[in-house]
C-alpha cells in the first residue's frame, strides 16, 4: 500500500519561510518523479513543482519560481518543498504526489498517489 504523508505546514507572516516534507512508503521511492501541488479555497488544484527521480531536474510554476525549492532524499524516501518569501496568495493546502511517468508534467492526471495535504496560511 502506497502512502504519502505531508508535514510542515502552518501559519506564517508574509515574507517568511516554511519547509514542507512528504514521506513515502509502499514503493521504491527513487523510481518515481515527485510533484507538489496546491489548492486554495474555491480554486482548482494547481501545479507547484516537480522533481525527477534522481533529483537532477526540477521544474516550477511561474508563480513560485525563484522563491520555492523542491528537493528529495532518496535514502529517506522523502521529498521537500522549501518555501521562501511567502505571500498571502500562497495560502493553500499543499499536496505531494508520485508521478505515473518519469517525464515532467504539470497535470494532476499524470500523478497517481497523493498525500492528505498540509495547510499553509500566509498572513499579510
Amino acid at each position: 500500500q502506497v502512502q504519502l504523508v505531508e508535514s510542515g505546514g502552518g501559519l506564517v507572516q508574509a515574507g517568511g519561510s516554511l519547509r514542507l516534507s512528504c514521506g513515502t512508503s509502499g514503493r521504491t521511492f527513487s523510481n518515481y518523479a515527485m510533484g507538489w501541488f496546491r489548492q486554495a479555497p474555491g480554486k482548482e488544484r494547481e501545479f507547484v513543482a516537480h522533481i525527477s527521480r534522481s533529483g537532477g531536474s526540477t521544474y516550477y510554476a511561474d508563480s513560485v519560481k525563484g522563491r520555492f525549492i523542491i528537493s528529495r532524499d532518496n535514502a529517506k524516501n522523502t521529498v521537500y518543498l522549501q518555501m521562501n518569501s511567502l505571500k498571502p496568495e500562497d495560502t493553500a493546502v499543499y499536496y505531494c504526489a508520485t508521478g505515473r511517468r518519469s517525464s515532467y508534467s504539470i497535470l494532476s492526471r499524470d500523478y497517481d498517489y497523493w498525500g492528505q495535504g498540509t495547510q499553509v496560511t500566509v498572513s499579510s
